[in-house]
């Protein structure tokens, strides 16, 4: 499957799908919240921090350890700061996002030497431990090739890192939908990614949002 990778806006179509419409959603939710959990498009805060612990605690980021991270739609670096609140030590901090004000207010949010942010819909850097907390929610196309580009964006995550990584979707089991989401079958993601990926994976459902986690550890995908 191509990926396109060229400079400008051409950088923001990958697998065919234009995300230009995310970049803008993204701008205009931060204009309108601020640098907040609701400027990134969540809830709140308290969701958006579960996420974080459901997602670093199924990577099986040790405690302790020095570490470096990658986070694919950063928003304004707010997963970096959860992992400094549980002393996790990040010796580098990779975080990419396709908004250019999002950038912006990461890169002033979070000014430690460690932390590089970059405008990109895709990792280009192998660390550590990989994230991915919510870009792929929001679709700009049917649900098949949406589905196509969301693992082609899991492989190159996981191939990204050394260690371990987690990545999250919205469950299908739900009593309703909204038309612009994308809702995903948590036992077919396992299966596809324990086939494609590394059979050291899990499925964490057990927590109070409409969503998943995957992750777990990586083999020779670094």
């Amino acid at each position: 499957m191509s990926r396109e990778t060229s400079r400008g806006d051409t950088e923001l179509t990958v697998c065919g799908v234009d995300l230009r419409p995310l970049a803008k959603i993204s701008s205009e939710t931060l204009r309108e919240h601020g640098v907040s959990a609701a400027g990134a498009g969540w809830a709140d805060a308290a969701s958006q921090e579960l996420r974080f612990e459901v997602l670093v605690d199924t990577a099986q980021v040790p405690d302790g350890e020095a570490v470096t991270v990658n986070d694919l739609g950063c928003g304004y670096g707010s997963l970096y700061e959860h992992l400094v609140r549980r002393g996790i030590v990040v010796t580098e901090y990779h975080g990419y996002d396709i908004c250019d004000d999002m950038l912006v207010a990461a890169r002033a949010t979070v000014p430690a030497e460690q932390a590089h942010f970059w405008r990109s819909a895709d990792v280009t850097q192998t660390a550590d431990f990989s994230f991915l907390s919510g870009p792929l929610n929001l679709k700009v196309c049917d649900d098949e090739t949406w589905k196509a580009y969301a693992k082609s964006v899991v492989l190159s995550l996981a191939r990204h890192s050394r260690r371990g990584f987690a990545f999250n979707l919205m469950t299908t089991k739900v009593t309703y939908r909204v038309d612009e989401l994308y809702y995903a079958d948590p036992e077919e993601w396992l299966d596809w990614c324990r086939r494609e990926i590394s059979p050291h994976l899990t499925l964490f459902e057990d927590y109070p949002l409409y969503e998943w986690t995957i992750g777990g550890r990586t083999e020779s995908t670094g």
